[in-house]
């Protein structure tokens, strides 16, 4: 079980949060260290913090290309995994169209994200200034729109699996993600606009960092597919709809099937 568990789908996202780690500590690194915090031409004249489009237009923008497009198709690959393996059983099914259209909805608006932050890699601050904005404002709006339809899905999930306490727990994760990214966007276009450049490159720095967790988020999502790998171990598509329905008609959702309950719950409960 442990040799299986090292290669899995728990993995991209995994990935896809060091590439994106790694790749913000690369810029940040160089421009203090080996640039000893240089003032770029293409930066205002009172700004004394670099944002990270910044320091990505100069000649490290190959890097800021790369593990943009890096991190991003592997976390859309967490996303298109986690779908795949609900509707195979190998982690809690969607019992309603409802759960499966906010999973559609969430993919979608997650490949819109990165859309927007291959392209802002791309047409840097420097040359493509108004379309790095724009596509700067379509990678936040889409992951965030992307976590908000996903969190609608798990908190459906959670309705009727609560003895999955994994989708609580990924549900508060993922929450919390959307409340204090929101909140920073917020002050971060703000201090923008007014033209407080250091106060939003700080703002825009700590934004990208956090971003990292909620990738990370997905291992918690992920991981269980490492126990139900076997056939015998999957999740069965009419027994979670039929808990689904009596849930949904005002009935204890602890359920009376304690053979079931042993059974799948407790692969959930890390």
């Amino acid at each position: 079980m442990a040799a299986r568990g090292l290669i899995s789908y728990w993995m991209l996202p995994v990935i896809s949060s060091l590439v994106w780690c790694g790749m913000l500590l690369g810029l940040l690194l160089y421009w203090v260290v080996d640039t000893h915090t240089t003032h770029y031409s293409w930066m205002g004249s009172n700004d004394q913090i670099a944002y990270i489009s910044d320091i990505g237009a100069s000649k490290l923008k190959p890097l800021f290309i790369a593990g943009s497009a890096v991190t991003t198709v592997f976390l859309d690959l967490a996303f298109a995994a986690e779908r795949w393996l609900r509707h195979n059983g190998r982690l809690v099914p969607n019992t309603t169209v409802k759960e499966k259209v906010l999973a559609i909805v969430s993919i979608v608006f997650a490949v819109v994200g990165t859309a927007g932050l291959i392209l802002l890699s791309i047409f840097d601050t420097h040359h493509h200034h108004k379309a790095h904005d724009i596509f700067l404002l379509l990678f936040i709006a889409g992951y965030l729109l992307s976590a908000v339809f996903i969190c609608w899905e798990y908190y459906d999930l959670g309705i009727y699996n609560r003895q999955h306490r994994i989708l609580r727990t990924s549900f508060f994760i993922k929450v919390t993600f959307v409340i204090v990214e929101f909140v920073l966007a917020i002050v971060f276009a703000a201090t923008n606009w007014s033209n407080n450049d250091n106060v939003a490159a700080v703002f825009e720095w700590i934004i990208a960092f956090i971003f990292t967790f909620y990738i990370l988020s997905f291992v918690v999502d992920l991981l269980p597919a490492i126990r139900t790998k076997p056939v015998t171990a999957r999740f069965s598509k009419a027994h979670e709809m039929e808990m689904a329905n009596h849930s949904q008609d005002g009935n204890s959702v602890s359920y009376n099937n304690d053979q079931y309950h042993n059974q799948n719950a407790n692969r959930y409960d890390f």
